[in-house]
């Protein structure tokens, strides 16, 4: 019996290793990025950094206030743009038709993805903090978030719908069952990881964002009083707060101090990440 062997042509190869070469430089960067922030931070958290307020009497610097703050917004912004981002992708992929006002849409919102923070920023700032009243606060800073991550929502989640197999479609649709009950009981539970991977994105994007927050929550650096009303409040996020340490330099700050902020901040995408994958997965079982 002739055994046949596989000829592996050099273009191939040459590709291979181009690809080689660009993942192991990809990775490298984001490891020594990753390794430099941790190595020079770590050793600057300690409990008193973690668990008090920058104080200039006491001449000490400490960032709950900002982790609160960070954890708070993020939370409040995914309350608000989840439901408003399915339900628009919803609408585009079943019940949207195909015409010139369907690709105006979809045009629109890829232009909204496209638009820097600092625009957002400056949107919300007259928007929600002038004309709907709501001061440096941070649920401007929330709305304005929302507004910043919602084409990610939305595009993300009407892929995963499309992705469904269309065949789940047709079949309920035999059995007469009715369309609303179609999306809540079929395609939803089979976009979850579509709709998880769109979330984990956007919490990424708004727990980086500094410029959109500055002109929106504000820099108040003090420790929320009450939780549940923190929202009417003036409050800086870790990222604005790395901003501020390099423009203002507070009280007790040293040089390790962003660092430690980073790699603060870096944990707490992590957490959140998880926490939403762990969270999406209970939902699809269910």
């Amino acid at each position: 019996m002739t055994k046949y062997k596989k000829k592996i042509h050099a273009e191939v190869l040459v590709v291979r290793l181009l690809c080689f070469i660009a993942t192991g430089f990809a990775l490298a960067v984001l490891f020594s990025i990753i390794g430099y922030i941790f190595i020079r931070g770590l050793p600057a958290i300690d409990w008193t950094f973690l668990s008090t307020a920058t104080s200039y009497l006491y001449q000490s610097f400490g960032i709950l206030p900002m982790i609160i703050n960070t954890v708070y917004i993020t939370l409040l912004s995914l309350i608000i743009v989840i439901p408003i981002g399915i339900g628009a992708s919803i609408f585009l992929s079943e019940y949207g038709k195909d015409g010139p006002l369907m690709k105006v849409i979809r045009y629109t919102i890829e232009i909204l993805s496209g638009i820097p923070s600092i625009v957002f920023g400056l949107f919300g700032a007259l928007f929600f903090c002038t004309f709907m009243d709501m001061g440096n606060t941070i649920l401007a800073g929330a709305c304005t978030l929302a507004v910043i991550v919602l084409p990610i929502i939305i595009r993300t989640t009407e892929e995963s719908l499309k992705s469904v197999d269309l065949t789940y479609r047709e079949a309920a649709l035999s059995m007469g069952v009715n369309k609303l009950y179609i999306i809540r009981t079929i395609l939803l539970p089979c976009a979850m990881p579509g709709i998880i991977a769109a979330v984990i994105l956007s919490i990424g994007r708004m727990v980086g964002e500094s410029a959109a927050l500055l002109c929106t929550s504000g820099s108040n650096y003090q420790m929320p009083v009450n939780i549940l009303s923190n929202y009417k409040n003036s409050g800086a996020t870790l990222t604005v707060q790395l901003y501020t340490c390099f423009s203002e330099r507070p009280a007790g700050m040293t040089d390790n101090t962003p660092f430690a902020i980073a790699a603060v901040l870096m944990i707490i995408v992590l957490v959140l990440n998880i926490s939403t994958y762990i969270v999406g997965k209970k939902l699809r079982k269910g």
